[in-house]
């Protein structure tokens, strides 16, 4: 019986189905046989919008740091903070490291992230060689993918505006909306990214 290279088969991240892999056309995309998830797209199109999601993502997760997230109103008085500005509020005594890993998370590496998929992809949608040290850079994006914690970030400010409603007049701000266009344009990014299609063309140049 005929086996396959392993180099020649690639599994789906959703739900492990292996599959036999090839080099598509111009406008042909590989989804899985089992559950449909998209698993290799066209090089050059799907560079391109990575890249440009990702740059999106980065103007967006300096507005949705810097701007203010919220605004609290309670007898008469009012005040609205950005993230940063609560985060600083606690980078002081025994708060500081929380206050460090809180912005690592909700801040550092999604911004790493980013910027190594924009360093990764962007020789490559140009039809030039990958630059130096290309692999580690996109290993390193792949792996910070679990640790990049926005939405668990919104859903957890969600679950603490229920709870302050009745105490005290919120509104959201322009950080607030921003968080969520982030993670509608994370949510996109990651539909036009296929692990194997990048790391066939790093191998390749």
């Amino acid at each position: 019986m005929h086996e396959t290279p392993i180099d020649q088969l690639i599994a789906c991240p959703k739900c492990d189905a292996l599959h036999q892999a090839r080099h598509l056309g111009e406008n042909e995309r590989a989804a899985c046989a089992r559950c449909g998830t998209l698993l290799i797209t066209p090089r050059a199109r799907s560079f391109l919008h990575v890249i440009a999601l990702s740059f999106t993502a980065m103007i967006l997760m300096i507005a949705a740091i810097f701007f203010p997230f919220l605004k609290i109103s309670a007898q008469g008085f009012s005040h609205a903070s950005s993230v940063f500005e609560v985060a600083m509020a606690f980078s002081d005594g025994l708060l500081a490291p929380l206050s460090l890993v809180v912005l690592m998370l909700i801040v550092g590496l999604p911004v790493v992230r980013f910027g190594a998929l924009i360093y990764t992809l962007w020789p490559l949608a140009n039809a030039r060689p990958a630059w130096p040290h290309a692999r580690r850079v996109f290993r390193l994006a792949e792996e910070l993918e679990p640790w990049a914690m926005a939405e668990i970030f919104i859903i957890g400010t969600a679950v603490a505006l229920v709870k302050i409603g009745g105490l005290a007049s919120v509104s959201l701000g322009p950080a607030f909306w921003a968080f969520c266009a982030l993670i509608i344009v994370n949510a996109l990014k990651n539909a036009f990214l296929s692990q194997w299609t990048i790391w066939d063309a790093i191998g390749q140049k």
